[in-house]
């Protein structure tokens, strides 16, 4: 049920950095975010019936305890997901959060104090105000929470293209491949 995109093309180098994309409501595992990761690392995108929530959040506990990645990385409605595999103990690990909708479907999430979470926002983000994600990552440990504003939209368009999603991917997981 959780059929993904994963690898990039064989001939291109990609780093041996497993990093799990869990994508928004309007994303999919052929998204730009995730062929993006995949032409990069080793890299799966389960797809998901964002409809559903908990559904959405099982799919993505099966894939993490199969594909056991390095970085969980979470986009919009993924990063509510990703949030939601936090606060159950399911997922412990290095994690990205881009433009997290986690306080849209939970007003109470908070981050744990144990794990290092980097949140990205685009301040020019219409759909979900980046104050959601200065409050979110206010709930983490401040050494090991970080909270990167840029000059974007909600599905940080241009810091894709310019190769950002590749940087705070490798920096989140303290590797300079």
């Amino acid at each position: 049920m959780a059929d993904a995109t994963g690898a990039g093309d064989a001939n291109s180098e990609r780093s041996h950095l497993r990093v799990q994309f869990v994508h928004g409501l309007e994303g999919s595992p052929q998204g730009s975010k995730a062929r993006a990761l995949a032409d990069a690392f080793d890299a799966l995108t389960p797809a998901m019936d964002t409809a559903d929530f908990e559904a959405s959040v099982a799919t993505q506990a099966a894939a993490l305890e199969t594909f056991r990645p390095d970085v969980l990385v979470g986009s919009s409605f993924g990063g509510a997901v990703v949030v939601a595999l936090l606060a159950r103990r399911l997922w412990r690990g290095p994690t990205l959060l881009l433009a997290q909708a986690a306080r849209h479907y939970d007003p109470e999430a908070r981050l744990p104090r144990d794990v290092t979470v980097w949140l990205v926002h685009g301040t020019g983000d219409t759909l979900i105000d980046p104050e959601q994600s200065r409050r979110l990552a206010a709930t983490g440990d401040p050494d090991r929470v970080r909270l990167i504003e840029v000059d974007d939209d909600h599905a940080l368009h241009a810091s894709v293209a310019r190769g950002d999603l590749l940087d705070w991917v490798r920096g989140v997981a303290g590797r300079s491949e």
